[in-house]
Formats: structure tokens, C-alpha cells, sequence
């Protein structure tokens, strides 16, 4: 007995980008600025914010920039500065499982507090968990 498998399949119209989940620029604007006001706010994220130095601003607009992008959405990160290369970027950053994992939690927390649907969240954590790890400069 053979088995047929049918695909599933939506129309192109009806799909979504993770970035139109998320409410296109404006949305993946107030994630990002949610994740670094935790970052500043939060002492169980004191390592984390410690490896930004003193001012966040910066990596607030190339944070927004490469989200667009890698939600799906327009490349202005790619137009500014070309290819992301995020592990060469942050290079100069010691980043340990410490950084990691507090990347991972304010980010998780920050999609939370802006009202991500919960199968989305635990979706982008999977991909940001292994991006963070593939950062990992220095044990600990």
C-alpha cells in the first residue's frame, strides 16, 4: 500500500513574514527598544548590559536594523553596512554562556511584555539561543 503525502500549502497573499507578525517597523521598533530598557532596568541582566558600554543607543538602531531584515521585513542593516557578519561584529564583545543566556532572556522577556503570541516566542527563542551561542567567544 503506497502512501501519498499531499503538501500543505498557503497562497503567497495569505502568508505573513515574522515581520509582519510583529507589526512591521513599528513593532520590531518597540521589541527592540523593550529589550534594551530591560537590559538597563534589570539587575539579573547586569553582565549583558555591562558588555554594551555606556550607552545603548547605538545598538539600539543596528538591533532594529538587522531585525528588520532578519524578520523578513526591509535590509537597512545590509544597505548601511553590508553583510551582517554578526560573529566578526562581535568579536570585540566578551560574550561567555553568561551573556548568552541573559541575551536569550531579556529578548524572550521583551517579546513577552510586547505581547508576542507564545508559539512565535518559543520559536524565535530556539533561532536566537543558537545565534547567541554561535557568539560565544570566551568559556563561562
Amino acid at each position: 500500500m503506497t502512501t501519498r503525502v499531499q503538501t500543505i500549502s498557503e497562497p503567497v497573499e495569505n502568508s505573513s513574514s515574522i515581520f509582519d507578525l510583529l507589526g512591521g517597523e513599528p513593532g520590531v521598533r518597540a521589541l527592540v527598544d523593550r529589550f534594551y530598557d530591560l537590559m538597563d532596568m534589570e539587575p539579573d541582566l547586569k553582565e549583558l548590559r555591562a558588555a554594551h558600554g555606556p550607552s545603548l543607543d547605538e545598538a539600539r538602531d543596528k538591533l532594529f536594523w538587522f531585525l528588520c531584515g532578519y524578520f523578513g521585513g526591509p535590509d537597512h542593516y545590509i544597505e548601511r553596512f553590508g553583510h551582517p557578519r554578526l560573529r566578526a561584529r562581535h568579536l570585540p564583545f566578551s560574550i561567555g554562556e553568561i551573556e548568552r543566556d541573559q541575551w536569550v532572556t531579556c529578548i524572550g522577556r521583551a517579546m513577552e511584555d510586547e505581547g508576542v503570541a507564545p508559539a512565535l516566542v518559543e520559536r524565535l527563542l530556539q533561532s536566537f539561543y543558537g545565534v547567541a551561542d554561535w557568539m560565544r567567544n570566551r568559556e563561562g
